[in-house]
């Protein structure tokens, strides 16, 4: 999934020369989250986990294939990166709705926020890998030979589940169709407001703090001037900040709560106000460094979004809640829209600030206002 994030960035960027049309680009593979992610953990409540997940890297792997066809046959447009890239992004609302609750499933509630961790941990690494890996390729094969490489890595992830067991599940009646479970979940939301705050913040973390990832792009090329491969080092350095800050809430033991959630947004909006002057002031390698931390306070509000989320609905409303979290991280294209329009009119520095800014301003004011989501 990183690597595909560093070639789709790429290979609009040369295709476009715009900033907001690499955000566009990278939109699309956040877009159907919105729209299918209570669906998706509603299906992920009555199929099996496993299968889900396998289907998912099937579907990506397929579409990864697609683009790499017509990228070598000469042939890419920005309509077939965007078309095609949407269509991998309904895969990936599927796949993210089942991981969380089948992670439920193999560890507990008990042990839920070290499983989450762990599984942050190896997808952060598999991330570091991946970027730096494609970011090489783009720089010697090119984007079509990169897409190869995802859609590998997809294939891999589905086989590798081949062999993996849903646990077994206790049944307390007929099985509800999907439409009704989508209902029964957004109920649930209507009753309790702890779940539509925490869907909120999530949302807030993704399109003001994640987006930012959008600007990579545009950074390594245009700013710093180190093309593919300093694109995949920064990307590398978002997988290495996600591994630390997942590590020091391992080593932490306990989740926390909601008044870590906040502190952890506030740190995340102030690091990318600090990203935004650091190309100016320190350099690639202080980038690479600011990129790390502000990674780590990220990959931390992630943790704590998705356990807090799991663990304030009962066992039969698992994977909905997943789907919940799906659905807030699909807000992302709103994010990667309004940071690319920023960075288009008044530069990246401007647009990262601005973001950062607002993140910390959403902190501070839930804080105030929801003074309950501190006591969870």
């Amino acid at each position: 999934m990183v690597g595909e994030t560093v070639v789709v960035g790429w290979l609009t960027l040369e295709l476009t020369n715009s900033p907001f049309m690499v955000s566009a680009a990278l939109s699309m593979r956040m877009l159907p989250l919105f729209f299918i992610g209570v669906p998706a953990g509603a299906l992920a409540d009555q199929v099996p986990r496993p299968r889900l997940l396998m289907a998912a890297g099937f579907g990506q792997a397929l579409a990864a294939s697609t683009l790499a066809i017509v990228v070598l046959l000469g042939m890419v447009t920005v309509a077939h990166v965007m078309l095609v890239t949407l269509a991998a992004g309904i895969f990936r609302g599927v796949e993210q709705a089942a991981r969380q609750s089948y992670a439920h499933d193999v560890v507990g509630p008990a042990a839920l926020v070290s499983g989450l961790a762990v599984l942050g941990v190896g997808m952060r690494s598999g991330g570091l890998v991946g970027s730096l890996v494609v970011g090489a390729v783009i720089a010697r094969f090119g984007s079509g030979a990169a897409y190869l490489v995802v859609a590998l890595g997809f294939l891999g992830s589905a086989l590798v589940l081949m062999r993996a067991m849903a646990p077994p599940r206790t049944r307390s009646g007929a099985t509800s169709s999907v439409w009704r479970s989508t209902v029964e979940f957004l109920g649930a939301l209507r009753r309790d407001r702890r779940l539509l705050v925490l869907m909120m913040l999530t949302a807030g973390a993704e399109i003001l703090g994640f987006a930012h990832q959008a600007l990579l792009p545009s950074l390594a090329r245009d700013i710093l001037h180190t093309g593919p491969a300093g694109l995949g080092v920064l990307t590398a350095a978002r997988s290495v900040g996600g591994i630390l800050g997942l590590l020091g809430a391992s080593a932490r033991g306990g989740i926390g709560g909601g008044a870590l959630f906040l502190a952890v947004l506030f740190g995340f909006g102030a690091g990318l106000i600090a990203l935004g002057a650091a190309p100016y002031v320190v350099g690639f390698a202080g980038v690479f460094v600011v990129v790390t931390l502000v990674n780590a306070m990220g990959g931390l509000a992630d943790l704590l979004a998705q356990s807090l989320l799991q663990l304030s609905v009962p066992k039969e409303l698992r994977g909905r809640a997943g789907g919940a979290w799906v659905v807030a991280i699909g807000l992302a294209p709103l994010g990667q829209l309004q940071i690319g329009a920023l960075a288009s009119l008044f530069g990246v520095s401007i647009a990262l600030g601005t973001s950062g800014l607002a993140l910390v301003i959403l902190a501070s004011a839930t804080s105030l206002l929801f003074p309950r989501l501190k006591r969870i």
